[in-house]
């Protein structure tokens, strides 16, 4: 194979680059990066996690190729890297996501040939959607002959593929990495990088961004409109030891962090990458002078330009607030 190419699409997975943001917070006195996980294949962080749980059970013999079905729940991110996992091996993939999924993922899922299941129906006690994909997962698994579920939620393979995401960053800065702010879903990303810095006994302090109204650190569920920002149920993964800190962010905060980052880096990401960066603004003053901080930033805000990018959404759901980002 010539020297600079890749043996398949799946083998550019990771490796994504830590960019210094130097405008974001000129006053800070500590450097910032971002880990723009965007530039995965598939556009996302979760694609690290898809191909570890696929690799691993075609390895396994779980999945077989031409006969296995995969079948899974997803706000969007981890279907597509799914989805492209699928098509690659030529897997029949169904996915089960719901009425907040964006337009553009659920175009980028069918483009890759998925079945996709749209919930549109909320759970009663939470009001949110993920309670009854999960129920219809069940389903789908019980009905489908051959069917196999990753299962992100529970699956340990999902943290094991976020060690290279921090073996990357410490590489990167050289072991010094003073504070990582992870924003927290299935606890995949988080966990896996906490395990990493506890394997390497590094001196860093983990963030863990949610959402309000989000359940994992014990808030009361309610409605939220960012999606792959917090869950409506603790997701089996979550573990209580694994944050030093936990900041909850707004989905308004998340809008207003978008907006800056790009307006301040010409970075644009979606809506827990806009979290990273919110909850990185609501403690600045506790960080010390001279450390390094890295945001994880899970994905691109390509997919979230009729939302967090649409004037008329964000004036539809939170007023003229246009002056919170271009102060």
């Amino acid at each position: 194979m010539p020297e600079n190419t890749f043996p398949g699409i799946l083998s550019t997975v990771g490796n994504t680059p830590l960019v210094a943001f130097e405008r974001l917070l000129p006053d800070l006195g500590s450097r910032v990066f971002g880990k723009i996980e965007r530039f995965n294949p598939g556009g996302s962080v979760k694609d690290r996690s898809a191909l570890g749980m696929m690799l691993a059970a075609i390895r396994s013999g779980a999945v077989e190729p031409g006969r296995s079905v995969v079948v899974e729940s997803s706000s969007g991110n981890l279907a597509v890297g799914l989805a492209q996992i699928c098509r690659y091996f030529g897997l029949r993939f169904i996915c089960v996501v719901d009425g907040k999924t964006t337009g553009q993922n659920l175009s980028i899922l069918k483009a890759y040939g998925a079945e996709v299941e749209v919930v549109t129906e909320r759970d009663r006690v939470t009001g949110e959607f993920l309670p009854v994909r999960l129920r219809r997962v069940r389903e789908l698994v019980d009905r489908t002959p051959g069917a196999y579920w990753p299962n992100q939620y529970a699956s340990p393979l999902n943290p094991k593929a976020h060690e290279t995401t921090m073996r990357e960053i410490e590489e990167a800065l050289d072991g010094k990495v003073d504070f990582l702010f992870c924003s927290v879903s299935t606890f995949g990303t988080l966990r896996g990088c906490r395990d990493h810095i506890r394997a390497r006994g590094l001196d860093t302090t983990i963030v863990a961004v949610d959402a309000m109204g989000s359940a994992i650190f014990g808030l009361e569920p309610t409605q939220r409109l960012i999606p792959g920002h917090g869950a409506s149920v603790v997701p089996p993964l979550m573990d209580t030891t694994a944050a030093d800190e936990v900041v909850h962010v707004s989905d308004l905060e998340c809008v207003t962090a978008c907006r800056r980052l790009v307006a301040r880096e010409a970075v644009l990401a979606g809506g827990s990458s806009g979290a990273t960066v919110a909850a990185l603004w609501k403690v600045k003053h506790l960080i010390p002078e001279g450390s390094n901080c890295v945001l994880v930033l899970p994905d691109g805000g390509d997919r979230y330009l009729d939302t967090i990018y649409s004037d008329t959404w964000v004036n539809d759901n939170f007023g003229d607030v246009s002056h919170l980002w271009k102060g």
